[in-house]
């Protein structure tokens, strides 16, 4: 939901009401009967009014992207968690039947994990010469524990990578509220903006009302021509149609503060009062302040430590490891052994031999072309990161500088449009005193409205946008954020 579209719902009243007061409509036979509230009008239902920081509170714990935003944080801390399982013992069963042939060496050997060998023991000797093509059966049942004796920081390497992708996730999250926070802010002073709308086009209904019934009165005492009362109707007509949309304007705002904060209400009314925004500090101060909390930076510095992380976890695959084995198992086999005793009872397919083994092992993939490899390309990766922070800081320094000027623009502005409201309503006056004495026409006294009308609005405009760049200047130096 971004500004655009805040915008649009706020200015629908102001084009159409534009658009209106320029045009030369004809006049309807009949006066227009004052259309009902906007709540019955469009089968809306009332919209509950919410203070900003009620808004912000609600939308920091419900709306659904500050969720996910924490629900990815607690995926990420999961996740951090796989690492470190590898320090906890692994305990496995295995049950196998083999039928193959039985022609044995004096070669023995542990099982590798990536060749599946089975081990062959206690038959006769034989070469390819005189090698038996018989099968025999073979069974075999064991339990196994394997335990990490040292991994010489193998480990730990790998857990530091993911607890930095925490950090990341988090610095997202912040980011994300603060983002979310500007909508509703954005939005709750649309509302406000989207209300001074439409109770200038409600004033100027009421005026046009008054001004049409003066000139039937004139025009039926036979003091003015009945041209006075047909524009007098348009007129009305025009401020009519403009408040109309202004209702719809003011209800389309209220839907964007429903959504923004993430509530359930379809729309949300934004309360009586104006929050007073806290004082704007200096340009050198502000860009300071930004380049020290800023959620993008920090977020980009942790995704150049996660990378770091990265490449020393993947390097930390080539070090040594220890690890004790322990196995019991039952197993037999069907072949005839070579110190010529029985076969076991069920010729191999009843394991009933015990076993017990305890190994320590030590390995070291000495040199592992694909290990090195990744972690070229991880250092690669580094450099991007790099790269990256110094885009985002010369993004976070530019965003600060033209929230300021946007801050000091719509603060200057603000002046000007009171003064301009205030020579319109003189305006408005004296061609409503010039109407009344019977020195001024109905299409003078329009214009007067239509000056005034629009005065109102565009105050009610400027007060929103120098809320918006104060709010906007307030995410860019994250002052949410503490």
């Amino acid at each position: 939901m971004g500004s655009r579209l805040l915008r649009a719902t706020l200015l629908v009243a102001l084009l159409a009401w534009s658009g209106g007061a320029r045009a030369q409509a004809p006049a309807p036979a009949n006066a227009v009967a004052t259309p009902p509230d906007p709540v019955t009008a469009f089968g809306l239902p009332p919209a509950r009014k919410v203070t900003l920081a009620d808004a912000l509170a609600f939308a920091r714990e419900h709306q659904p992207a500050v969720r996910a935003a924490l629900a990815q944080i607690q995926t990420e801390r999961t996740n951090a968690d796989i690492p470190r399982a590898q320090y906890l013992p692994l305990v496995g069963i295995t049950a196998q039947f083999l039928e193959g042939t039985a022609n044995n060496t004096t070669a023995s050997y542990l099982g590798d994990p990536f060749v599946d060998l089975p081990r062959i023991g206690g038959t006769p000797s034989r070469t390819s010469h005189d090698a038996g093509w018989r099968p025999y059966a073979s069974t075999i049942g064991a339990a196994g524990l394997n335990q990490e004796i040292f991994d010489f920081g193998r480990i730990a390497a790998q857990a530091a990578a993911a607890d930095a992708r925490v950090t990341v996730a988090a610095r997202a999250a912040d980011a994300q509220r603060l983002d979310i926070e500007l909508n509703v802010e954005e939005a709750f002073f649309a509302v406000r903006a989207a209300r001074g709308v439409l109770e200038a086009a409600e004033g100027a209904y009421q005026r046009a009302l008054v001004h049409r019934d003066f000139a039937n009165a004139g025009v039926k005492s036979g003091l003015r021509s009945p041209i006075e009362l047909t524009r007098a109707e348009a007129d009305l007509t025009r401020f009519d149609t403009g408040r109309i949309r202004a209702r719809g304007g003011l209800a389309a705002s209220q839907s964007v503060l429903a959504a923004a904060v993430g509530a359930s209400d379809l729309r949300l009314d934004a309360a009586d009062e104006s929050p007073a925004p806290s004082d704007l500090p200096a340009l050198r101060d502000a860009v300071q302040l930004a380049s020290e909390r800023d959620p993008r930076l920090r977020e980009a510095l942790a995704r150049l430590r996660q990378q770091e992380l990265e490449t020393r976890a993947v390097g930390a695959l080539s070090r040594p490891d220890l690890q004790l084995s322990a196995t019991i198992s039952t197993r037999a086999g069907g072949a005839p052994p070579s110190s010529g005793g029985a076969v076991p009872d069920g010729r191999g397919f009843l394991p009933d031999v015990p076993n017990w083994d305890g190994v320590l092992a030590l390995s070291w993939p000495l040199y592992d072309p694909t290990i090195a490899a990744r972690e070229r390309a991880s250092r690669a990766s580094e450099e991007v990161r790099r790269a990256e922070i110094d885009l985002v800081r010369q993004q976070v320094v530019a965003s600060v500088e033209q929230a300021y000027v946007g801050v000091v623009v719509s603060g200057q502005a603000l002046p000007a449009l009171q003064r301009e409201l205030e020579a319109a309503r003189a305006n408005d006056a004296q061609a409503e005193a010039r109407f009344k004495a019977g020195l001024g026409t109905s299409v003078e006294l329009a214009d007067a409205e239509a000056l005034r009308a629009d005065a109102e609005i565009r105050l009610a405009l400027g007060t929103f946008e120098l809320a918006k760049a104060r709010a906007m200047f307030g995410r860019a130096i994250a002052e949410g954020l503490h």
